[in-house]
């Protein structure tokens, strides 16, 4: 399989074009990563409100019954519980890794063994965040893309 990257116009609209002889398991992968990574969120950060790619979130936090949206560059806070943004994202490869907490799987650079059963997961941007005992084993089945 061939891949082409052409690169277009600021007000030329994006396309992905999958041209395939037939519709095989892989082709359905490939275009169910493709829509996994659009979308936006809605955050507000300074007094101002920002759309943020989904894309671009590192992990979502709840922190005194407040929703936060952690990316590479800044942090916003979002009208959304958590549960909401779990179901909301789903398929967009975020998992729950605590309780207050969701993480990006395609941000997970690399994961630590710590303590008491427990992981770190370090992410491209250099954080550190906890996995819960009781979320180890999904989110090993996840990684796994089982």
């Amino acid at each position: 399989m061939d891949v082409r990257i052409e690169q277009i116009g600021k007000k030329e609209e994006e396309l992905v074009l999958i041209r395939c002889r037939a519709v095989t398991d892989e082709v359905r992968e490939i275009a169910a990563f493709v829509k996994s990574r659009q979308g936006r969120l809605s955050g507000v950060a300074d007094a101002k409100q920002y759309e943020i790619a989904v894309s671009e979130i590192c992990y979502i936090e709840s922190v005194d019954g407040k929703t936060f949206l952690y990316t590479g560059s800044g942090v916003y806070e979002s009208a959304y519980r958590i549960y909401e943004l779990e179901e909301q994202l789903k398929s967009k490869h975020f998992l729950r890794i605590s309780k207050p907490m969701l993480v990006n799987l395609m941000k997970i650079q690399a994961i630590q063994p710590a303590f008491n059963g427990r992981f770190t997961a370090v992410l491209h941007s250099g954080e550190k965040v906890i996995i819960s005992r009781s979320y180890v084993k999904a989110l090993k089945a996840a990684l796994k893309g089982e």
